[in-house]
């Protein structure tokens, strides 16, 4: 089944807001619904492909069976831009004029070659597409002389499994939910549960470097890959052979987080875990995001740690966003304070020790215990926010959320100057928003803070919120903080991430894609700038 091409998911799972939060966006952020609803499919003018008569044969040759190139309008508008609001108000207004000129989808290592030299030799980009989950602008590629979408669904395969090493080869087309479903068979699991998991693939969670929500047990996702196999038009990269090596500079570091600029992941290898026995998920709640922010620090550097471990700010607390499915219910949380969510997975006496270890810890910093059924509930809607999202755009709100991470002491000041930024950006433009936060993945050394926006549309959704970006973004590098630490770079963060590696590492990045992509043809403009 495919994605809802203009919002999230299965739109069989869509529900609208419910009354009560209609009138409280009206009351307090002065939302009003929106004239008219989102373009009909068939109702988009979509222009005609680009692709030449010699294009079209070279690129059919690649993947054997003219079914495989796909020049449909509906085909071509399921491939346009990613998933963040700005794509999905585009795209519901009919916008479609960076479209691809066509949807090629290979079988194997051998055909990704093949399309590569097939789109090098006729001037066509080529954007690998994945679960096409994209929220930065990593499908929105700066390709004036048209591409093609290169659909990986069908390197879809688990392709070797080492119970004693514990290791898996899997493609890259593989959605999450299946590859889980082949470990789980086997009776292991990737631990590897981001928001967008029910819809994102394997290579585009090694391609931008995701994080999932069970991090503080499992690690991110970069953490978990111990090799790969990369298409590039000047042939093939085979990157890792052992679990650690001194062999040179770790080349998998460079293609985990390229986000499909310097070559196609044909394949992971990933290390799996045992499917746990046991998962508890309990609620926590702190007098404030000071208080709350101490204790995950205490766990997260001293130990025990959660393998889930996650802190909503007051805001975020009390409009309950901590648990999605309550917000506008008669008994979403409502008291003051912050919310956390600490989980644990694992045999039955690992999870009740390490359980019994931070309740202690929680306890000495001011934690009280609110028991299992808030943790449950966030376990039971984690994957619902996007559905939310898609929600409040059709009552006419304007909601969006990006991310950043820093070390533990620049964090409280992080977290004030993006929050203020936003505030000010968009009271600016006539919008004043609601700014929440959360910390959902930490470290020994610091954690991310996860920012969600919501405001009136105003006229123009779009440029209303790109000052708002760009404000958030300046914020955040004269913070300290990294411009993103898991939805990667895309073109909506590019000129920040320069500016966070400087000039001497952009060229480092520029010198790798001249020599594994001479012609510029893979992602142009998508992480590193365009010559």
């Amino acid at each position: 089944m495919d994605m809802l091409w203009s919002g999230w998911g299965d739109p069989a799972k869509a529900a609208p807001l419910p009354d009560s939060v209609v009138g409280l966006l009206r009351d307090l952020l002065g939302v009003t619904p929106r004239e008219s609803g989102p373009a009909a499919l068939g109702d988009i003018a979509v222009p005609g492909s680009a692709l030449t008569g010699a294009a079209r044969r070279a690129l059919t040759a690649a993947v054997k069976e003219p079914v495989h190139l796909r020049t449909d309008a509906e085909s071509r508008i399921r491939h346009t831009r990613g998933k963040s609001t700005p794509d999905l108000l585009r795209i519901r207004a009919g916008e479609v004029d960076d479209i691809p000129a066509a949807v090629v989808l290979p079988a194997n290592h051998d055909e990704v070659l093949a399309v590569l030299r097939a789109c090098a030799e006729h001037g066509l980009a080529v954007v690998p597409f994945g679960g096409g989950t994209s929220v930065v602008g990593g499908l929105a590629p700066e390709a004036e002389q048209g591409f093609v979408a290169l659909d990986l669904r069908r390197l879809d395969g688990l392709l070797s499994f080492d119970e004693v090493s514990r290791t898996a080869v899997l493609q890259p087309g593989l959605r999450a939910p299946d590859a889980e479903a082949l470990l789980g068979e086997r009776g292991f699991t990737l631990g590897h549960f981001p928001q967008s998991y029910e819809w994102a693939s394997i290579g585009g969670f090694a391609a931008a470097r995701s994080s999932g929500q069970a991090s503080a047990g499992y690690g991110r996702f970069d953490e978990m890959v111990l090799g790969v196999t990369v298409a590039t038009p000047e042939g093939t990269l085979e990157i890792g052979r052992a679990p650690r090596s001194a062999a040179g500079p770790d080349l998998r570091q460079l293609v985990l987080g390229s986000e499909g600029a310097l070559g196609v992941i044909t394949s992971v290898t990933v290390r799996v875990r045992p499917l746990p026995h046991t998962r508890v998920y309990e609620g926590w709640r702190f007098a404030s995001f000071e208080a709350g922010t101490a204790a995950l620090r205490k766990l997260a550097q001293d130990g025990p740690r959660p393998t889930v471990l996650r802190l909503s700010d007051e805001t975020e607390s009390l409009v309950g966003l901590a648990q999605p499915d309550r917000i506008g219910s008669p008994d979403a949380p409502g008291s003051a304070g912050c919310m956390a969510i600490a989980g644990y997975e694992g045999t039955a006496e690992d999870t009740a020790d390490r359980r019994a270890r931070a309740r202690e810890v929680l306890l000495a910093c001011g934690g009280e215990y609110v028991g299992e059924e808030p943790g449950e509930r966030w376990a039971h809607g984690r994957y619902n926010a996007p559905y939310l999202r898609d929600a409040l755009l059709d009552a006419g709100a304007f909601a969006e959320t990006l991310e950043t991470a820093a070390f533990w002491s620049a964090l409280p000041g992080l977290y004030d100057a993006v929050r203020g930024a936003l505030t000010a950006a968009l009271t600016d433009a006539g919008t004043p928003p609601l700014v929440m936060c959360h910390i959902s993945h930490v470290y020994e050394n610091g954690a991310s803070l996860y920012f969600t926006v919501v405001s009136a549309q105003g006229g123009d959704p779009v440029a209303h919120w790109a000052p708002a970006k760009r404000a958030a973004g300046d914020a955040i590098l004269a913070s300290g903080g990294t411009i993103s630490h898991h939805h990667g770079v895309g073109t909506d963060h590019r000129d920040w991430f320069t500016r966070e590696i400087g000039p001497v590492g952009v060229r480092v990045l520029q010198a790798v894609k001249a020599e594994l992509d001479p012609t510029g043809i893979l992602n142009p403009g998508v992480l590193i700038p365009v010559r």
